[in-house]
């Protein structure tokens, strides 16, 4: 069997007196949907903040495709193919489709921003989203939340990564535009993907993921197969109410 796309062992990170993150292991393989679950203070905002290289693990051992690496500041992420759509988004809100798409990446011809070649690969994206396509031209401020979840996303994608980090994708959104986003995600999957999805939503996550880890206290609590695992035995795990959580765990 290949090597997991993400592998992470022992990483530890500590906020002055406070350890967030305390040994914990994980594995995203190429073509899988990860489920990220805990409650509030757990460490799951700290984890990602690890993978995506805001803040840099105090201990561990983080290997990509079976190479160990040091992931210290967002590019080394995005160099090894690593992309987050955080909770906010992270929009502009004063620029278009194509100006937040392209931040920091953009297209120059002949020492001019090349706007027609960035606006037709703005929508190349999108329309590959299925999403909808939003008008690339008009402030995201005026965009509803899927139309702006899609501008995230595409922007991820335009440097066509291996993992997809998705934190709350469902937060803002109805639940048609949740069943669009699933295909979405489906459709990541498919291609060979890996996906880290970070929810509360219990519902969402038996619907979309093949693997659950429940992180507790800053500690892994489980790893379950969604397929076999009963959404009251995860629920368990994420509160603490169980002492069998672990037994349910997979092997890493």
């Amino acid at each position: 069997m290949a090597p997991p796309l993400l592998a992470l062992r022992g990483v530890c990170k500590r906020y002055g007196a406070v350890r967030a993150l305390v040994d914990v292991d994980l594995e995203i393989r190429a073509g899988e949907v990860v489920a990220l679950v805990g409650e509030n203070a757990a460490g799951k905002s700290t984890l990602v903040k690890v993978i995506s290289g805001v803040d840099a693990a105090d201990r561990g051992m983080i290997a990509w495709q079976g190479r160990t690496v040091r992931i210290g500041r967002p590019y080394d992420a995005q160099t090894l193919g690593i992309a987050t759509v955080y909770q906010d988004l992270s929009l502009c809100e004063n620029l278009d489709g194509v100006g937040n798409v392209f931040l920091g990446r953009e297209i120059h011809r002949l020492g001019i921003l090349d706007e027609v070649e960035m606006e037709r690969r703005t929508l190349e994206l999108m329309d590959t989203l299925g999403l909808g396509t939003p008008d690339v031209r008009a402030p995201v401020a005026s965009l509803s939340g899927v139309q702006r979840q899609t501008v995230a996303i595409s922007r991820s994608l335009l440097g066509e990564p291996r993992l997809l980090l998705l934190d709350e994708p469902t937060a803002s959104l109805g639940l048609d535009q949740i069943a669009r986003l699933f295909d979405v995600i489906e459709h990541l999957r498919d291609g060979g993907l890996g996906v880290l999805l970070i929810s509360h939503n219990m519902g969402d996550i038996k619907a979309i993921a093949d693997q659950v880890a429940v992180l507790r206290l800053g500690r892994n609590n489980g790893v379950f197969d969604v397929n076999t695992t009963s959404q009251e035995q995860i629920t368990s795990a994420v509160i603490g109410a169980s002492d069998n959580a672990m037994a349910h765990r997979t092997t890493m």
